[in-house]
């Protein structure tokens, strides 16, 4: 139970992805902030499934769009104290090829990733910084290591989350505070299933077939976990082979 002890945020806790790494963060001992936004039902449900498991959770149901609601969030989480693991999860597709793409379907996906990324951890950072100990993880995507068709928006905001993980880890490396970035590949979700068959999964994917969200909860743990003090600035993929 190696988090026993810290408060862990996750952003967009409601989808696979996000609630698989709320509830290994919560068996290793943390205590969960599940952020939602359009779904807070489903954190509401995760919360209590945790709780039912023996562990800690509370919800917290803010628009990482807003500056102001997730200003406010913030200062609320920190009430309890600091918040010494933050993982950057919450994201959103709207794909389009460029010459098609609409003024707002750049901007949403932007503000959702790479600013929402901004608004949440600059306010909890100084709080994190002076227990001397803290993990950020900023999840990516491999449509920023190596491109996806209609998806210039979305590539760009997860390629500039890794530039962002690489500089702030230089920022807070002597706080005992690290930043890393975890790219997924195809993982098993609805968003995924209603994307790429079976076929097209063998075909793409050297592994052949998806990845689960729980194979990158597990990465996220390690991260998280002490014996990942000295892994920092890294962007590592959990993609089953792609390139």
């Amino acid at each position: 139970m190696s988090l026993e002890g810290k408060r862990a945020l996750v952003t967009g806790a409601s989808g696979a992805l996000g609630s698989a790494i709320a509830r290994r963060l919560a068996r290793d001992g943390a205590t969960l902030l599940l952020h939602a936004n359009g779904r807070p039902e489903a954190v509401e449900q995760l919360a209590a499934a945790i709780v039912a498991a023996g562990g800690k959770a509370e919800c917290v149901v803010f628009d990482l769009r807003s500056e102001e609601a997730t200003g406010a969030a913030c200062e609320r989480m920190l009430e309890g104290g600091p918040v010494q693991v933050i993982v950057n999860n919450a994201g959103v597709h709207d794909d389009a090829v460029l010459p098609g793409m609409r003024a707002e379907q750049w901007h949403r996906v932007i503000d959702v990733s790479l600013n929402g990324f901004f608004r949440v951890t600059q306010p909890l950072l100084l709080p994190m910084l002076r227990t001397r100990w803290g993990r950020i993880l900023n999840i990516s995507s491999v449509a920023a290591l190596a491109g996806n068709r209609g998806q210039v928006n979305y590539a760009a905001a997860k390629g500039a989350l890794n530039s962002a993980t690489k500089a702030l880890s230089l920022e807070v490396a002597a706080r005992g505070v690290t930043v890393n970035a975890i790219a997924p590949g195809i993982i098993a979700s609805p968003m995924a299933d209603a994307a790429f068959d079976a076929d097209l999964i063998r075909q793409m994917v050297p592994a052949r077939r998806a990845g689960t969200p729980e194979e990158v909860a597990a990465l996220a743990g390690f991260l998280a976990g002490d014996e990942a003090a000295y892994i920092t600035g890294q962007v590592i993929s959990v993609n089953g082979g792609m390139y």
